[in-house]
């Protein structure tokens, strides 16, 4: 975890197999690239450090898989990133073991690691600032100090005075992360600035397509440099080249880059002072723009009406462009030729029912019961449970109008929610499981809103619901071992109990649920 200035850390730069996207080459190309890197930190282990460690965790010291292409410092800042803020972190944890042989062999590679990436970004970009050379200074010196006090601390016997050098050590350690994290966030934002700038100047198609390509990658890095792009003007870049034609055909790829800023509140801030919500507006209701076009942008309504972003709550200019947005998303849902094109306009959809209640009426008005029950049967459309969240999210919160009930039994939608109480993961991965569980969750909540109206509770027990509520309750393999979900399926069973049906399976199910029995 890389920290950042006034006590925060970059924790975005992931493991390279996962973000930074390290070429698969014949393992001997790999050695020889590798090699070029990584001799200087070798020898200084050697010299420094005299032998390298045999304990049994040395596997496990970190190289870099292949060096970054020449003239590439954004690539060179993610790698060597990477490796310094991880060996940040294996450093505090033999320090809190005590492994001091461990800590001074590690602190040694540490320092090999910094001057490498402060010489070769040095090779590699224009000429530092003042400000950077003052940090990178000061990184240097910390790395340094660490490498001295530790290897005195290999020399002590002395518990007491181990303990207080142990303080000394960690105190050490936390400014020189602090250091680095301001070096790596100074270099990082210097990056992104040139890139906001080529993109800006840029009349050339193949030049945005790539700058924008590189601003997309960077987004993948996490929220924090997702914040220095949106800070440093990458939201009004991308919305500039979705506002003309000529780069008709690169606007998916601003757009999916976008959605990835907009999950930072700085982004959202950004799209609304330049009309960012309009512009969507106009994408998704001009027919003339491509399926994936349209998709991409019900991406980056769908990412700033999320509930977890608190300011979408103060976004007033999608209040006036709501209507015109919720009608294209719908139809967008009804001629989705994908999936994935239905579960972004979903998605878009799901999410403005939090944003404002008004759009449950207007759902309501434009037939999206219909729409949305239709696809279930749709396997092209609707064949995950991430989907079927999406639907059920959106009937959950539109069942708290009244009139939607006698919509939903006329769509034989009481028999198509009560099957997502079924919902199973095929792949048994956690992300498909918590899937699965919210399907059922909200599948209950559903339920047992709309068992308000006598009609859908007298059907919901026609189709044999109690005994499927007992089933769920009793066993936790039924319900992905999920209490949110038990406790949904209590509240339905209590609501059909009120409407004067079956009051024995729900004393049944209560039982149950109180004894805590699995069959």
């Amino acid at each position: 975890m890389m920290a950042l200035p006034g006590g925060h850390h970059l924790d975005s730069v992931t493991l390279p197999g996962q973000r930074l996207h390290l070429m698969q080459v014949d393992s001997v190309q790999r050695w020889m690239e590798d090699l070029k890197l990584m001799t200087e930190c070798e020898c200084m282990c050697v010299l420094q450090a005299k032998p390298i460690s045999l304990e049994e965790d040395a596997q496990g010291d970190l190289i870099l898989a292949g060096g970054p292409g020449p003239g590439d410092p954004l690539q060179l800042l993610l790698k060597r990133g990477w490796v310094i803020s991880t060996e940040l972190r294996r450093i505090g944890q033999k320090l809190a073991q005590d492994r001091w042989a461990r800590v001074h062999s590690m602190s040694v590679r540490l320092t090999c690691h910094a001057r490498s990436m402060v010489s070769e970004y040095s090779a590699v970009s224009r000429n530092s600032s003042k400000e950077m050379g003052q940090i990178e200074k000061l990184l240097m010196e910390k790395c340094s100090e660490l490498s001295a006090v530790t290897e005195r601390c290999l020399q002590v016997e002395n518990e007491h005075v181990l303990k207080s050098m142990k303080a000394c050590v960690s105190e050490t350690l936390s400014m020189l992360g602090q250091h680095f994290g301001q070096l790596l966030e100074l270099a990082l934002t210097r990056e992104v600035q040139a890139l906001v700038r080529k993109i800006d100047a840029s009349d050339n198609i193949y030049t945005t397509e790539s700058t924008t390509g590189n601003l997309f990658s960077l987004t993948q890095e996490g929220a924090p440099l997702c914040r220095i792009i949106a800070k440093e003007g990458g939201v009004v870049a991308l919305f500039k080249i979705c506002r003309q034609d000529t780069f008709r055909c690169l606007y998916p790829q601003a757009l999916r880059t976008l959605a990835s800023i907009c999950c930072v509140e700085e982004g959202v801030h950004q799209l609304e002072k330049v009309d960012g919500v309009l512009c969507l507006a106009d994408i998704l209701t001009d027919d003339s723009h491509s399926e994936a076009t349209r998709a991409e942008a019900a991406a980056v309504v769908a990412q700033v009406t999320s509930p977890h972003l608190p300011v979408t709550q103060h976004l007033s200019s999608f209040m006036e462009s709501m209507e015109e947005i919720v009608t294209a998303l719908v139809k967008l849902c009804q001629e989705a030729s994908s999936g994935e094109v239905f579960l972004l306009a979903s998605a878009a959809l799901a999410n403005i029912t939090f944003f404002d209640t008004m759009a449950c009426e207007m759902l309501l008005q434009l037939n999206a019961i219909r729409v949305l029950l239709e696809a279930c049967s749709d396997k092209q459309r609707v064949d995950t449970p991430y989907t079927r969240d999406q639907i059920v999210t959106i009937l959950a919160n539109m069942s708290v109008l009244e009139q939607c009930a006698s919509d939903i039994i006329q769509e034989n939608g009481v028999q198509l929610i009560m099957g997502m109480l079924s919902e199973k993961p095929r792949s048994g991965t956690p992300a498909e499981v918590a899937a699965c569980e919210r399907v059922q969750q909200k599948a209950a909540v559903t339920l047992a809103r709309l068992s308000r109206d006598p009609d859908v509770a007298r059907e919901a027990v026609r189709l044999s619901c109690m005994s499927r509520l007992i089933k769920l309750c009793r066993s936790p393999s039924e319900r992905n071992s999920s209490d949110a979900v038990l406790v949904a399926c209590l509240a339905m069973g209590i609501q059909l109990q009120v409407k004067k049906t079956k009051i024995s399976a729900l004393l049944w199910l209560l039982f149950w649920y109180v004894q805590g029995c699995s069959a």
